[in-house]
């Protein structure tokens, strides 16, 4: 007997008007030229340029002022290579080349999915059966570069979802460099990477066993200047891509949640950060942290990152490692089984793998934990989200792929002290793309990247065909019953 889902009519579609203050880097050659013109201005017209600058865009962002600064010290070495002292210039005529050097992104242009919901730390001053709650989206917009953005909202005692009106102005956060890295967790992380050890070890033998940032990006940097093959090369540029991989973000406490972007910012993930997906993990001792575990991609390679955060204006983002930190689809248990962290992920982009971990950033040894058994998902089964914690069983949101590359949602219930045990799996999905959900950017497609349980139901935002994203929600004493019927 199918399970009855409620849809819920609450949408989110992409909004381009949603932009952010981008730097633009239009190359050394034509940023000089640029810069000899603006010099050939005199103050006066200087100012008259940047003030048309300011009365048409200042509307459109906060503290415009500091991010023309900002792009135009970008430039610093460079305008100082051709004679000029950058400190020198007055603050108009820095603003001017700052402005030049900055674009306007619209992050929702192209769409607004897999969306991810966790409960907020803050449950203050609400009414009986109402949640807070933070939802997470992939949005993409120009060049299909992907990055995450937030909205939050009270789920109420019939599940209802009441969304704070997203702010219009967009923050970028403030990118601080890992400072220091262990040198063994490293060089086995290039091993994974199969960056070959004649060109890694003559620089990692004259580092400490712990490296600051700078020196190994200034080593690195000193022999890519040299005459060297390409083969060298590309191992060379694989060290930096490694290390760019560890960074600290912080956006201004005065920002708005819905206000604040992580738009790719190592080389690592340069064409987008996908499907991240987000838990509230509790530890062993009661403390509490958020984490997500999403895609870092470069247009060729994919690299599984794990970001962390107390507050949603802090987070620090870390590259995972071992043998199984590879392909997509990690989703964390919320809390440690038999003292261990534990991992879903689709490693080979076929099967459900389970991974424990004494380190949260280390996975080894995947155990493959279920096939694609049901037509509707004989392509491929994977996670949609963490696995929640019933007392019947961890709870996982699947999805499978069928034929024409249709993709549903399903369910299934692990066994709690062993999760390599299935309990039961729903035999037809729980969730199929409707008449109206099959357009899109990419057709047939209904996803999701984490659900909570609230008020006894479980409640599932999806995605609607890589475009918009919903939610449905499902009583939980059906979807038990007919899973362990199963």
């Amino acid at each position: 007997m199918p399970v009855q889902v409620i849809r819920k009519n609450l949408f989110f579609k992409p909004d381009s008007s949603r932009v952010v203050a981008r730097f633009f880097n239009n190359g050394d050659a034509r940023t000089i030229n640029l810069v000899h013109r603006i010099m050939g201005l005199d103050e006066e017209m200087v100012k008259k340029e940047l003030q048309v600058t300011f009365d048409e865009f200042r509307s459109r962002h906060r503290n415009i002022s500091e991010i023309f600064l900002k792009h135009a010290n970008n430039y610093r070495h460079l305008i100082e290579s051709i004679g000029i002292k950058y400190d020198e210039l007055s603050l108009d005529r820095r603003l001017l080349i700052g402005s030049y050097s900055t674009l306007e992104y619209s992050l929702e242009a192209a769409a607004l999915f897999n969306p991810s919901i966790v409960e907020d730390f803050d449950q203050s001053f609400l009414a009986e059966g109402e949640k807070r709650v933070i939802i997470s989206f992939r949005a993409t917009g120009e060049g299909h570069l992907s990055s995450i953005v937030f909205r939050k909202g009270i789920l109420d005692a019939s599940n209802n979802l009441k969304m704070v009106e997203a702010h219009k102005h967009i923050d970028l956060p403030h990118i601080i460099k890992k400072k220091s890295y262990n040198k063994k967790r490293f060089m086995k992380k290039m091993e994974e990477m199969n960056i070959p050890k004649k060109y890694s070890t003559p620089i990692m033998d004259t580092l400490p066993n712990r490296f600051e940032y700078y020196t190994i990006k200034e080593a690195v940097r000193k022999i890519l200047a040299e005459d060297i093959d390409e083969s060298k090369r590309r191992a060379l540029r694989e060290m930096t891509w490694l290390v760019n991989s560890y960074y600290d973000i912080e956006f201004n406490k005065d920002s708005k949640i819905s206000g604040r972007a992580i738009l790719p910012i190592s080389s690592s993930e340069s064409r987008g950060i996908e499907d991240a997906r987000f838990v509230r993990f509790t530890d062993d001792d009661g403390t509490e942290k958020m984490y997500a575990t999403y895609t870092a991609y470069d247009g060729f390679t994919i690299l599984p990152k794990l970001l962390s955060t107390n507050d949603f204006i802090n987070f620090r983002v870390m590259p995972m490692h071992g043998n199984g930190a590879q392909n997509k689809n990690f989703a964390l248990f919320p809390r440690k089984i038999k003292g261990k962290y534990a991992m879903l992920a689709r490693i080979d982009g076929v099967n459900n793998y389970l991974f424990y971990s004494n380190r949260i950033t280390l996975w080894n040894d995947p155990i493959k934990i279920q096939e694609p058994k049901f037509p509707w998902e004989f392509t491929q089964i994977g996670n949609c989200g963490s696995p929640i914690y019933t007392d019947e069983g961890w709870l996982v949101i699947t999805h499978g792929v069928g034929s024409m590359r249709r993709y549903c949602i399903g369910v299934s219930l692990l066994d709690l002290e062993d999760p390599t045990i299935e309990i039961g799996r729903l035999k037809e999905p729980l969730l199929t793309p409707l008449e109206e959900e099959r357009n899109g950017y990419v057709p047939n497609v209904v996803y999701s990247c984490g659900s909570i349980i609230h008020n006894n139901h479980l409640i599932l935002p999806y995605a609607v065909s890589d475009y918009a994203s919903s939610y449905v929600t499902v009583n939980m004493d059906e979807l038990l019953a007919e899973l362990k019927s199963e």
